[in-house]
């Protein structure tokens, strides 16, 4: 099967990538869902995702800085998962990579920025909740680091959070509208390291395949969309990723 999605991938023009918290897991930043998951192992964890309880409690918000502050993100490294796409960006194949990670390793393995739909937003920056002031996340940090347990906006005294959708927050729709039409310009979709339990993002599986697009799940875990999937491939997704586009077929498709 990986020679047959191998053959899919150089046959693709426009390939989209939907990727999920699984691509991460091998640079050792843990997914939510999974059997380690963040909620599965400290249901606190997904009280502090919540955006009620954040602006709510602010022992809650507390302890988010602290986590915020001790993220494994931060040394985080991109795996060949993210190299394999960044691959496929170099051969002109990459027509856009939806994101619902926070951690920006798509950017720092090298796919372009303006390639990346990110839409969960960023912990790499801060966002004031009261007058919508946006700085890097490490500034809020050194506050943190320097004895403030819950910084405040300087701007407006308003509470600061990353500047990430937290559940129960509204997604941003123009960022929905552009996964979506992303989606549907697809002849090749692949989604990666994804429960496609988040809706409306997981709908982006339907809206490719209704455009006639390959589609391709790559995750540890069975998915809803398994079943209407032209290929499925478990295991290791930055082993599966690499195997699909490894150096060797790039030394190829160049010559």
């Amino acid at each position: 099967m990986i020679e047959q999605v191998r053959s899919w991938i150089d046959a693709a023009k426009r390939i989209v990538v939907l990727s999920g918290a699984g691509i991460s897991t091998d640079s050792g930043i843990p997914d939510f869902r999974g059997p380690q998951g963040l909620w599965t192992k400290n249901p606190l964890a997904e009280k502090m995702s919540n955006i009620h309880y954040y602006l709510a409690d602010p022992e809650v918000r507390k302890l988010s800085w602290q986590n915020r502050l001790a993220s494994p993100a931060w040394s985080a490294k991109p795996n060949a998962g993210h190299l394999a796409i960044v691959a496929m960006e170099k051969r002109n194949k990459l027509h856009a990579l939806i994101t619902q990670n926070i951690d920006e390793l798509h950017q720092l393995a090298g796919n372009s920025p303006e390639k990346v739909i990110e839409v969960h937003g960023t912990m790499r920056r801060v966002m004031c909740m009261s007058c919508g002031m946006r700085a890097p996340m490490q500034k809020a940090l050194d506050r943190v680091r320097a004895g403030e347990e819950d910084p405040s906006c300087r701007d407006c005294g308003g509470i600061l959070k990353s500047d990430t959708i937290s559940f129960g927050q509204p997604l941003v729709p123009e960022v929905i509208d552009r996964a979506m039409l992303a989606a549907g310009e697809a002849d090749f979709f692949l989604a990666v390291g994804t429960s496609l339990q988040v809706y409306p993002v997981a709908g982006a599986v339907d809206v490719a395949r209704g455009a006639g697009a390959k589609i391709v799940i790559v995750n540890a875990q069975p998915t809803p969309y398994d079943s209407m999937a032209d290929a499925v491939l478990p295991g290791s997704i930055s082993e599966v990723l690499a195997s699909l586009v490894s150096p060797a077929r790039e030394t190829v498709s160049r010559s």
